[in-house]
């Protein structure tokens, strides 16, 4: 019986786990349109690094990373790869003047 529950859970941990489902032209395209985001939103931006993209439990591509090596951040895009929102932790840069009222284009 034992071997049985390990034998499924295994299964069902490698099988949830392994599948990605966006593919590379997608991942590329969401991280570039994360990046430019980022740059005309805020100040001070100097690098970004990326973790590997990921489907959010309500099935929108996220991206977690890192501004100026410091401060993280999550990105959610669309469908169609617009930004839909971005949590960001303490220390992240602050919102440029001109994008405060309005998203600025990215």
């Amino acid at each position: 019986m034992w071997k049985f529950l390990f034998v499924l859970t295994t299964i069902m941990c490698v099988g949830c786990n392994s599948s990605n489902p966006y593919n590379e032209n997608t991942i590329s395209q969401a991280k570039k349109t994360a990046e430019s985001y980022i740059e005309n939103n805020y100040k001070g931006v100097e690098s970004i690094k990326f973790e590997e993209p990921y489907q959010s439990p309500m099935g929108a591509l996220s991206i977690d990373g890192k501004v100026n090596g410091k401060s993280g951040f999550s990105i959610t895009l669309n469908e169609n790869l617009t930004v839909a929102g971005i949590s960001i932790e303490e220390g992240f840069p602050a919102e440029k003047e001109a994008c405060a009222e309005k998203v600025c284009d990215y």
